[in-house]
Order: structure tokens, then sequence, then C-alpha cells
């Protein structure tokens, strides 16, 4: 009796808990970048987390267009620096979460959730997601380069 009443509330529940879990996916269509707030990486300045080591929110003074996305920069520098090689700030995976793509997922991202690695930029989900992230970082880049491929390359 027990069994059948765990099947049936399981039944009801997988698909609240499917629900749950697909609120952060989004799919690519035509968004290879990050949009949110009208602007990539929600309107963080993409140059400060290399020269700075640090999330710094842009300023719509200072913004470019790049790959179909506004991007917004503290200072006039910066933006000149993106200008000058956007490729070397974009962040990778379009700035969608990085351990959620290593799994084939492509969820939005925090700008806090940051790590600045071999000269590239990753962001995560979250704090915490990020910390799991680096656990085997490697590792998790090699699959989500592999993934962001397929589905940038359809």
């Amino acid at each position: 009796m027990i069994g059948r009443e765990m099947i049936k509330l399981s039944k009801l529940l997988l698909p609240l808990i499917m629900a749950f879990a697909m609120v952060g996916c989004t799919s690519l269509s035509n968004k290879p970048i990050y949009n949110d707030q009208g602007y990539a990486v929600t309107g963080y300045d993409v140059v400060a987390y290399f020269t700075e080591n640090k999330a710094v929110k842009g300023s719509t003074e200072f913004q470019a267009e790049y790959q179909g996305s506004q991007w917004l920069f503290a200072s006039k520098e910066h933006l000149a620096q993106f200008k000058q090689s956007p490729e070397r700030y974009v962040p990778q995976y379009g700035g969608y979460c990085a351990y959620a793509m290593s799994s084939g997922f492509v969820v939005s991202s925090d700008p806090l959730a940051f790590t600045v690695f071999d000269d590239k930029l990753y962001l995560n989900y979250s704090l915490s997601v990020r910390e799991n992230w680096l656990e085997n970082r490697d590792k998790f880049i090699e699959e989500a380069d592999a993934y962001w491929l397929k589905k940038t390359n359809k």
C-alpha cells in the first residue's frame, strides 16, 4: 500500500521538480550572448574583470554594440580597450553559465560569479555553482567547449 502511494506521489511531483529544474535553462536560438536587462553580462564591464579582477557595473555613458548585444563599460578607457579587441573580453559560452554548459545546458549567469583563467572570462549561475565548477575546472571547460561548439554550429 505504501509503495503504491509513493509511486503515485512521485508521478505527481516529477513534473513539478522538472519545472523547477528548467527555470534557469534557456535556449540559444538567436542569442549567442547572454543578455539580461537589455545588456550583455547584465551591464557589467567585461574589461574590468581582466584589469581590476572584480565585477564592476558599466555605465550607459560608455557603451558599444558587438555581436548583436549592447555592452556597458565603467570608463572610456575600458570602452576603447573593448573596441580594439572585443573577442579578448567576451565571456566564454556567450556569458552563459560555464558549469551548466559542461553538461550541455544553457543557463543564465551571475556577473559576480566570475573567474578569469588562461586569459578567458568564465561566468557561472551563482557563487556556490562557481565553487563547484572550480573544483574540476579543467574538465568542465573541456566539456563545455565541446557543447558550445555543438550549440553554436547548428
